[in-house]
Order: structure tokens, then sequence, then C-alpha cells
């Protein structure tokens, strides 16, 4: 089963409130440039042929534009989780309505918790962090939901950082790319990857299509290394999304084809 370019994803933008989104490291955000930079992003993903759809507005929703931990989608269905953070529970309503459109969807419910930022497929194993967002019961209900599909579930302890996707994510479909200390790199053996440490946190967070690697700007190296290796990497100027503790995936949740799969 590959790995390839999404059919379609769903986006929102970033909120007239997103200046108090969480985050560990509080700072100054400019939520008309970050808006600048989602339509950026939105942009590339069209550039890439996928079809964009637009998730209502959430006004006083902060984090609302990070779609990506609201819901965990694989072959035509999705999971819609229950976050984490309690102020992040509201964002999920307006999520599961647009997804029960177009797929069949199973909910959580607490006291699980999940959040999507720390669920990474990789081909028929969905690999889930164990993080401050995620707990053993969320962790349970996904591995329930992925085993309706034949998928089954790796579990990896994150010591540092706020999702797994935040320190790795799949270049292509047997390459990680990995910011080391968030975990132990040995918790991934069984997947038999190659995995590769990169010098830059924002390296760590990559979205591979079939012909193209979306990157932040801010990991210029990283971009250097996809691109000797074959890649085509597209940087994206993201610092205001990185401001809020926010990186490429967690602005989109991506809907693979049929017998595919997607990062």
């Amino acid at each position: 089963m590959p790995l390839t370019t999404p059919t379609h994803a769903f986006v929102r933008a970033p909120s007239t409130a997103y200046a108090r989104c969480l985050r560990e490291q509080p700072c100054a955000i400019d939520v008309g440039v970050a808006t600048q930079q989602h339509d950026g992003y939105v942009a590339a993903l069209r550039d890439a042929g996928i079809d964009v759809q637009w998730l209502p507005p959430l006004v006083d929703a902060p984090d609302a534009t990070f779609v990506e931990d609201t819901a965990v989608v694989v072959d035509g269905a999705a999971l819609v989780t229950h976050p984490g953070a309690l102020a992040r529970r509201e964002e999920t309503p307006s999520v599961a309505a647009v997804l029960a459109s177009s797929m069949a969807i199973t909910h959580m419910h607490g006291p699980a918790t999940l959040d999507g930022g720390d669920v990474m497929r990789c081909g028929d194993t969905l690999v889930v962090g164990h993080s401050q967002r995620t707990n053993e019961g969320g962790i349970a209900a996904l591995t329930e939901f992925a085993a309706r599909f034949g998928l089954r579930t790796h579990v990896v302890q994150l010591a540092a950082g706020l999702h797994l996707k935040s320190a790795c994510t799949m270049l292509d479909a047997a390459t990680l790319l990995y910011w080391p200390g968030a975990f132990t790199i040995d918790a991934l053996a069984p997947l038999r990857l190659d995995c590769i440490a990169v010098s830059e946190p924002a390296g760590a967070n990559v979205l591979p299509f079939a012909d193209r690697v979306l990157m932040s700007d801010a990991a210029p190296r990283t971009a250097e290394l996809v691109a000797k290796r074959g890649g085509a990497p597209r940087l994206l100027a993201l610092s205001q999304i990185h401001a809020g503790d926010g990186a490429l995936t967690c602005l989109s949740l991506r809907v693979p084809p049929a017998g595919a799969w997607v990062a």
C-alpha cells in the first residue's frame, strides 16, 4: 500500500483569537501574518492537486486552526478525538458534522484523550505517541478503531514535546525524519524504517506528497538533505504557526485515495 498525495484536505482559518492559543513558551503572535501564512499553506495544498475544503470558523476557539488534532482519518472513516486539552474539546462537533457527510464517524469519549497530532501512519501501522495530550485510554480507543480496518498500533512514549508529529514524520514510505530528544529512536526499531536525525526542530515535521515535500522555511538544512535524497522540497513561511506550537501537519486533515495512505 503506497504513501501518496491526499485526494482532499480539510482546513480551518486561524480565528481572531489565535493569539491566545495554547503554547509552551508565551510569545507575541501576529494573527494577520498567521492568516497570510495559512493562506500560503492552502495554496500549496491546492498546487499539489488536493481538493481543499474549509471547516466553519470558530471565532472564540484560539487553537481551532490546528484541525489535525480533532480526528484520525483512515480508509473512508474517521475517529473524532477527545482532545487532551479541555479548551479544545469545543472544536470537535463542527469537525464531526462536516466529516459525517462523506465518511463513517466514530466518536471517542472521556476519560480517554487523544490528539491527532500524536498519530502517524506508517503503512498498516498507526504509530501513536503517549504524550501530555494522549493517554492510555485514547490509545486503546485508537487501537480498537484501527483494528476494524486491519491496522495495528505501535506506541511511542514521548519524553518531551507536545505531539509525536512535532518530533517525527515520514519522508516517504520507508524513511522517517526525527528531532532527537523527544523519544528514544529504538522505540521505532520494529518498524524497520530508515530513521534520519535532523538538526532543526522544524525539519522533523514535513508533508510528503507523490511529487514534492512541503517543509517549513525554518529548516533549510533539512531541505538540503531531502533534496540530496531525491526529494523536491517546497518551503513555506510558517513563523506564526510555529509561534503557536504548530507545524505543517497540524493545519489539515488529509484524506487518502482508496487503497493508499497519506502522511
